[in-house]
């Protein structure tokens, strides 16, 4: 054994470089599926994030870059950096919406762009009475932050334990009502059910879930670029 391939220990003795590889990793508890979960409208538009930094800095992306009003997709930046004096009250950290509406996938009959934001726990619109946050520890009493006027919120669908049944329910509700994201516009993409104590969610639509998006991309409307024109 040569010297790049050992390492001192606490001991001084020395280690290999494959034995730390192989250090032990317990294997992660896994979540019982009959948990609380949160289903919301899955709206079709385009993913969008403001991240507000520690010094005071805004940053805004699409779902794969950061984009700016020269270099923005579908003028999601320009509305940030327009709004931006509200969003700071966001707080630090990244903040995860859709940016959709007028000129965006599905559209939804919008003369408007809007920005809904996913964490439907943290946060209540502006105008609506802050609720508490369940946790954990019923003794730790945390409540929703306010939303800026400018933002909105996915809509929820249904707060309580996971069931398929539950799933279908939302699927069926919006498939007979339409959108409650936009009322009156009768072909909503789906669902996005999120398991709180899993944390990951998962997307059903009303169409063809069963399909491969890519192969979707086919048989739909022209694949469009972030900047709106036809890929194809």
């Amino acid at each position: 054994m040569n010297n790049q391939d050992q390492t001192k220990t606490e001991g001084g003795g020395a280690v290999a470089s494959s034995d730390l590889l192989c250090a032990f990793v317990e294997f992660p508890k896994i979540t019982r599926l009959s948990r609380d979960c949160i289903i919301t409208e899955k709206l079709d538009g385009t993913n969008a994030q403001v991240c507000i930094t520690e010094d005071g800095q805004m940053l805004v992306g699409s779902r794969t870059r950061w984009i700016t009003p020269e270099q923005d997709n579908h003028g999601f930046a320009a509305w940030a950096y327009a709004h931006r004096e509200e969003l700071m009250t966001l707080g630090v950290g990244r903040h995860f919406g859709e940016w959709w509406g007028q000129g965006i996938q599905r559209k939804y009959g919008m003369t408007e762009k809007r920005w809904s934001l996913f964490n439907v726990s943290r946060w209540c619109l502006a105008g609506e009475t802050p609720q508490r946050i369940p946790t954990a520890d019923p003794r730790i009493v945390k409540m929703q932050d306010v939303l800026p006027a400018c933002c909105s919120l996915v809509p929820v669908l249904y707060r309580g334990i996971f069931t398929t049944d539950a799933c279908e329910a939302a699927i069926a509700e919006l498939r007979a009502n339409g959108s409650k994201a936009a009322p009156g516009f009768m072909k909503p993409e789906g669902i996005i059910c999120f398991h709180v104590a899993g944390n990951f969610g998962f997307k059903k639509t009303l169409e063809k879930d069963d399909v491969p998006k890519a192969l979707q991309a086919h048989n739909d409307e022209p694949m469009r670029g972030e900047n709106g024109t036809n890929l194809k």
